[in-house]
């Protein structure tokens, strides 16, 4: 019904940047909140960023002011900015998108396949 595709990660050196796109496709009649989240190694997922349907954006601590989270609307995708990377932001990055559907009106949250950021000293 819905399909998040990822895309943008990769090797890069610490200070370097990547810029992460999560496109949202399907029977999709609205999309809500967009986030980006993060799981490295031995640890639980955990929330990167987040941004409402309105353009309100939430950032981790660990982020704030080197990741910017971004939408566009007509595309129905969702972006990360990340800027100054750090050794400790590798992990998997995974976006998560709350979408209506098209053919039940019901609101579900769904998850992208993951995309991994290896960042090298």
């Amino acid at each position: 019904q819905v399909q998040l595709v990822e895309s943008g990660g990769g090797l890069v050196q610490a200070g370097g940047s990547l810029r992460l796109s999560c496109a949202a496709s399907g029977s999709i009649l609205s999309i809500g909140d967009m986030g980006w989240y993060r799981q490295a190694p031995g640890k639980q997922r955990e929330l990167v960023a987040e941004i409402s349907s309105g353009g309100t954006t939430n950032y981790a601590s660990a982020v704030k002011g080197r990741f910017t989270i971004s939408r566009d609307n007509a595309k129905h995708t969702v972006y990360l900015q990340m800027n100054s990377l750090k050794i400790e932001d590798t992990a998997v990055y995974f976006c998560n998108v709350g979408v209506k559907l098209r053919a039940t009106m019901a609101w579900g949250g769904y998850w992208g396949q993951g995309t991994q950021v290896l960042v090298s000293s």
